[in-house]
């Protein structure tokens, strides 16, 4: 393992990172989509970028804690490393998907998270929707239409609930055209965030205008919880998708 006290110096603008010594990284804010070389999950809005080599690190992984706790797992201590311990693979408790780069991981109980999954915010709040991070729901998930699985974030009204799985499942189903897709043509539809196609599969009992009323809620609710997964939870970045998925 690399240790953070290797070198994580910073300027304004710019730092040294353990992880590409090579060159000094540069922060930056793009709209485009961009894979995190620490963790290797998707990202979009601030990150910390060397342009020579097309190297990016999320913020959470520019500037890791050495050690953090979480709410949810009050009795583990969840210890910075820069790679997955042991030769087996490993997976997120968060997002359940797989553990491949810069992790949190807590010896004593085994648990790993995503940078970015051990910083979801537990409450999302743009002043119209208010969103609350739970371990687990009993409520169907708007995406998938089941119960339990990974982190959700629920609704104060309690109406709406995504799984952060099946969030992460539309980033990961959507990279290509995500990434590929921008500045390819003016007359191509493609999106650089996920669109709504198939995302609602809970069943409705109301009225059409109820209906619509609801479904945009839900979609400003995903709008906000796939700003938090991609490690970026601010209302630009929530607009900026919300743009986006208007397109689609």
């Amino acid at each position: 393992m690399v240790s953070l006290e290797a070198g994580n110096t910073m300027k304004y603008n710019e730092m040294e990172h353990f992880s590409h010594p090579q060159h000094i990284l540069k922060f930056e804010y793009t709209e485009v989509p961009f894979k995190c070389d620490g963790c290797k999950e998707v990202g979009i809005g601030s990150r910390y970028r060397c342009s020579f080599c097309d190297f990016d690190l999320h913020m959470h992984c520019a500037m890791p804690s050495l050690s953090i706790s979480h709410p949810f797992y009050t009795k583990c201590s969840f210890q910075f490393l820069s790679r997955p311990p042991g030769d087996t693979p490993r997976y997120c408790n968060a997002c359940e998907k797989d553990v491949t780069g810069f992790v949190y991981h807590c010896e004593s109980c085994g648990f790993d998270l995503h940078p970015c999954c051990a910083k979801l915010p537990m409450v999302l709040d743009d002043g119209e929707v208010k969103l609350h991070l739970y371990r687990k729901v009993s409520s169907p998930c708007h995406r998938c239409g089941r119960k339990g699985r990974s982190w959700s974030y629920r609704s104060a009204c309690k109406k709406y609930n995504l799984h952060v799985a099946c969030v992460r499942e539309m980033l990961v189903e959507n990279w290509h055209e995500l990434y590929f897709g921008h500045g390819k043509g003016a007359g191509k539809s493609q999106s650089r965030i996920p669109s709504l196609k198939n995302t609602l599969q809970t069943p409705h009992k109301r009225s059409k205008g109820k209906v619509k009323k609801c479904c945009e809620m839900a979609a400003l609710a995903l709008q906000f919880v796939i700003s938090a997964v991609l490690g970026d939870p601010t209302a630009l970045i929530a607009g900026v998708i919300g743009t986006f998925m208007s397109r689609a």
